[in-house]
């Protein structure tokens, strides 16, 4: 069954209001950003939107294995599971602004990799030895106190029984994070533009990762995040992607060049990679995103889907003839006020068109 969600950004609200004017719109997923210091906490508004809808699913838009406990995590994504009557997803990445607003840079791969074996095990019901889990921080260990009996592993012990387990989703873009989440995770969403090429690429590789590990696409959901900007007028539109485009592209240069690019696109990526300015993130009102340069309109024309509503309808039903279930749309619900009517065209007139096939 395909799936349609919104991207979460730093302006996502928390009403009842806009949570069931999202889900009258015909929306499956809302993402929430998870970077503490650009955006309210995600899963307090994830609980509003729980408790003000009936269908509509609900994820971190995405969480890291850094600034948040895993227990911590998963027991928040367990609570919003509950409450919404099993609508929760956990989406988690390796972290990006959420990290340099503190300081750091991603987490690395082993560390990622080891984050969300943990988190599949807590989610389920598990348990995870101290000695595997690893430190929560500073403090003393259990062992130091003296108790006639002391817990030895990790656990939500406070789990309903029968409680459905909250989907792990990652999001992925280079070749490594790709082949390693998808022999574990029950969504993959790959962040690699909008060209045909590039996210057939991306299924390759998890694909391949699933049979070396003797497994098919079974129990696995495959999805993209894509910018779409959709105006009756393209020139419109345009203007809108070309600052909306280098947040989401320069994932793509974080840890070197993702897949098959050619020339062209070895140049702008290098420009996001040299330039990007991270004290604009989250902010989706500005226009200048990278210092010293911008991204040629050629590029944002392939890395996005920028255009008409029948140009978005033709460009997202060939991303989807290659095996993706879902789309997280990256523009929906933040283009400029201004725009009116124009604003809800997408969720008007492609969403629908999509679903019917």
């Amino acid at each position: 069954m395909l799936e349609f969600w919104r991207a979460g950004g730093s302006n996502t609200g928390a009403t009842p209001e806009l949570a069931r004017e999202v889900e009258a719109e015909g929306w499956d997923g809302q993402m929430f950003m998870d970077s503490q210091c650009l955006s309210a906490d995600p899963y307090a508004q994830m609980g509003v939107w729980a408790c003000s809808t009936e269908r509509i699913k609900l994820s971190t838009g995405v969480t890291n294995p850094l600034t948040r406990n895993l227990a911590v995590t998963a027991g928040a994504a367990a609570t919003i599971q509950a409450i919404s009557g099993g609508r929760a997803v956990l989406g988690i990445g390796r972290g990006d602004s959420a990290l340099a607003y503190l300081g750091h840079a991603p987490v690395g791969l082993r560390r990622f990799e080891q984050a969300i074996r943990h988190l599949q095990v807590l989610l389920s019901g598990g348990e995870v030895p101290f000695e595997d889990f690893g430190s929560a921080g500073d403090a003393p260990s259990v062992h130091s106190l003296s108790l006639g009996q002391r817990p030895e592993s990790v656990r939500l012990k406070w789990l309903p029984e029968g409680l459905p387990k909250v989907p792990l989703d990652v999001a992925a873009t280079g070749p490594k994070v790709i082949a390693m989440s998808a022999p574990v995770a029950e969504r993959v969403t790959f962040s690699v533009g909008a060209e045909p090429e590039r996210m057939q690429w991306a299924l390759d590789v998890a694909r391949k990762a699933r049979a070396e590990a003797g497994l098919n696409d079974s129990g696995i959901s495959y999805g993209a995040q894509i910018v779409v900007v959709c105006h009756p007028d393209e020139a419109t539109a345009m203007e809108v992607a070309m600052h909306m485009a280098p947040p989401l592209a320069r994932f793509q240069t974080m840890q070197g060049q993702v897949g098959p690019v050619d020339a062209a696109t070895r140049e702008d990526l290098g420009k996001i990679q040299k330039g990007y300015d991270m004290t604009e993130h989250g902010n989706v009102a500005s226009k200048e995103r990278i210092v010293g340069g911008a991204l040629t309109p050629d590029f944002v024309k392939r890395f996005a889907v920028v255009g008409t509503p029948d140009h978005c309808f033709e460009r997202l039903r060939e991303l989807l003839a290659l095996g993706l279930e879902r789309v997280v749309a990256v523009g929906p619900g933040f283009y400029p006020a201004d725009w009116g009517e124009a604003a809800g065209l997408f969720a008007r007139e492609v969403l629908p068109a999509l679903k019917a096939g």
